[in-house]
């Protein structure tokens, strides 16, 4: 692995997606890249401040994800009726049609799970940053690894858009205060993802349980 400073070798080893070369992955510094030796790919980052920039992104999310649920998505008027979206209204929708197992489908998706995503998030980090052990740090991240499949907030804002473009064709449609707090709710919960570093995230939860 191409690394220009001094490491040691820890126990676990990484394929690279590309090549498939398995290397044994060193223990590397903030600020630091773990590169295939073979094609040069990049296997990993381990990023500078990774556990207080994850939080920073989580709380930032929080914030919008309560905008989002305070004010209209869309707003659509038609011959001079007009109907204002809420975030949950699309499950509601659902479930008076009959169509519950969507309606919970929906709700779950784009409510309920990119919620405890940033909750899990918080209540794992914050203490951290704090110097006070998580409630239960396993538990949270096992659950946060759970819930990431299901908090599918990009796909829903494609849905909206996608229903924008539409519905323009026979209605005047305008856009929600909500529907830009959306966006950068699902912005600022990629950035916690990507930001956040698991070696550094077990590193830190050592130091403070020693």
């Amino acid at each position: 692995m191409a690394i220009d400073q001094d490491f040691t070798y820890t126990d676990a080893f990484l394929a690279c997606p590309e090549c498939d070369l398995v290397h044994a992955v060193p223990s590397i510094r903030e600020g630091e890249q773990g590169r295939c030796t073979r094609c040069g790919a990049l296997l990993y980052v381990r990023h500078k401040n990774s556990l207080d920039r994850a939080l920073a992104f989580a709380l930032t999310g929080l914030m919008f994800f309560i905008l989002a649920n305070m004010f209209p998505l869309l707003t659509f008027e038609m011959e001079g009726v007009s109907q204002s979206n809420r975030l949950i209204d699309g499950a509601i929708a659902f479930w008076n049609a009959g169509y519950w197992e969507l309606g919970i489908v929906v709700f779950v998706s784009s409510v309920v799970a990119p919620l405890m995503v940033l909750l899990v998030l918080i209540t794992l980090l914050l203490p951290m940053r704090l110097n006070r052990v998580p409630p239960s740090p396993q538990l949270q991240i096992r659950t946060l690894n759970h819930l990431r499949p299901w908090a599918m907030s990009e796909i829903f804002v494609l849905g909206i858009i996608v229903a924008f473009v539409k519905l323009q064709d026979f209605a005047d449609v305008s856009v929600g205060l909500s529907l830009f707090a959306f966006v950068l709710m699902v912005a600022a919960t990629v950035m916690a993802y990507l930001t956040l570093d698991e070696d550094a995230l077990w590193s830190r939860l050592r130091e403070i349980e020693a």
